[in-house]
């Protein structure tokens, strides 16, 4: 959320700011709601000073046996004591129009962010490694002949409905020491902290990771009021939501694989072939909490936290910096990592990562305690893909993958998997 004493100051920057995300000018009318209820406010205190004032006054003239002032003066207490009443309802309803209209901004993007209107503008920033080249076509993970036995999209659409998928036998265990891969690697070597959370979640931890009210229609609520997490981000930010840390606590930074659940809402006709776009899927999410000191060299290691997954596995791939028009909501700025997919021919996102500034930190009402003391001041928060575990399947898959329909595993899984190293052509580990 958006500091209001900020757009006070220079509301002609924030402004720009929203210009660069393709959205009109909107300070005059969040400065016209803020006046309005500053002056309610004003208003309330200044009928309350008169109402403790009468207030005094009442027992006096009572005393005194002077009953028409006396008479007087309750009727004014009972006059300033509605007045104050309206005037505090009035004030509270303008601060939550104040709120929600806050609410529904996105981040201002920092300056270094390159304009442009979608993704046809981001800007790559360096690639790694160079894509498999092969004698034959290569084929979408879901048409290599080793892959068709373990992932089976016709028992999930019976089970569930489209863009599911029931995955077996050598698929499922790829898949499983991928996750287990990339928690050791975000663990020993990156010194992330492993966490469990849950996966369902009350609706103030999707307001304080900014997912509402903007993005509900994307995400699932269960008749109960709780919410499927579309992502770990919204667990592991808000473990400090409403904490005051010490200055010495940070950076926290934390690792953990669960669940995740879209709805896809906004992605209808895109990827509906294969696993590449799931409403239910895995991810080994990346948060750090920061001192706001030390949020933009967070970004930059976080980023080579997911780098570092890639290189491990031998998977192409290439940074992009998102311009102002393609970037999420929360973020200030935005690294992309893009995986070379042989089937399509093309690099597909694999990571997003992202900070935050102190966006998420208004919302969630996070602040820590400065070194020497003083005012508590907000955190910073950056979030990020370490890695999407469906994704990177499907790149080992069809990197992988050979003529006859076999495909050979990366090197880093071979512990996680027995000694194994490939998938045969029909499907079993080998």
């Amino acid at each position: 959320m958006h500091d209001i004493r900020a757009i006070r100051e220079n509301p002609a920057q924030f402004d720009a700011g929203l210009g660069r995300r393709g959205m009109s000018p909107l300070s005059s009318q969040i400065l016209a709601l803020d006046e309005a209820r500053r002056a309610k406010i004003l208003a309330a205190e200044t009928a309350q000073a008169a109402q403790n004032a009468a207030s005094k006054q009442v027992g006096a003239a009572k005393a005194k046996g002077d009953e028409a002032e006396f008479e007087r003066l309750r009727a004014l207490v009972a006059e300033k004591k509605a007045e104050i009443a309206s005037l505090n309802e009035e004030a509270q309803a303008e601060d939550v129009a104040l709120r929600d209209l806050l609410m529904g901004l996105p981040n201002l993007p920092l300056d270094e962010v390159p304009e442009g209107a979608d993704e046809d503008d981001n800007v790559e920033l360096r690639r790694w490694g160079t894509p498999p080249a092969f004698d034959f076509a290569p084929k979408e993970h879901f048409d290599i002949a080793g892959v068709k036995p373990g992932m089976d999209f016709e028992t999930a659409a019976k089970l569930s409905g489209s863009r599911f998928v029931v995955l077996k036998g050598a698929v499922i265990r790829v898949h499983r020491a991928l996750a287990q891969f990339m928690l050791d690697t975000h663990v020993e070597e990156h010194g992330l902290a492993e966490t469990w959370t849950p996966v369902l979640v009350k609706e103030e931890a999707m307001y304080g990771t900014n997912q509402l009210p903007k993005f509900a229609e994307d995400s699932y609520q269960t008749t109960n009021g709780w919410w499927l997490i579309p992502t770990s981000e919204v667990t592991l930010t808000n473990t400090v939501s409403g904490e005051i840390l010490d200055a010495g606590q940070l950076p926290i930074r934390m690792t953990a694989h669960t669940q995740c659940f879209r709805s896809e809402a906004g992605s209808a006709g895109k990827d509906t072939s294969g696993m590449l776009r799931q409403h239910q899927f895995e991810k080994v999410e990346m948060v750090s909490i920061t001192h706001p000191d030390e949020s933009l060299a967070e970004h930059e290691r976080m980023t080579g936290c997911a780098e570092a997954i890639l290189q491990k596995l031998g998977l192409a791939y290439r940074v992009v910096v998102l311009c102002t028009g393609d970037m999420g909501f929360g973020a200030k700025k935005t690294h992309d990592l893009e995986v070379w997919l042989p089937g399509q021919d093309t690099y597909r996102e694999i990571s997003s990562v992202s900070v935050c500034g102190d966006f998420q930190a208004r919302r969630m009402n996070a602040r820590f305690r400065p070194e020497g003391g003083g005012k508590p001041e907000f955190v910073h928060t950056l979030n990020g893909s370490g890695l999407a575990v469906g994704r990177t399947l499907i790149a080992v898959l069809e990197n992988g993958q050979r003529a006859d329909g076999s495909v050979v595993l990366p090197e880093a899984l071979h512990p996680y998997l027995g000694g194994k190293t490939r998938i045969t052509p029909e499907g079993a580990l080998a």
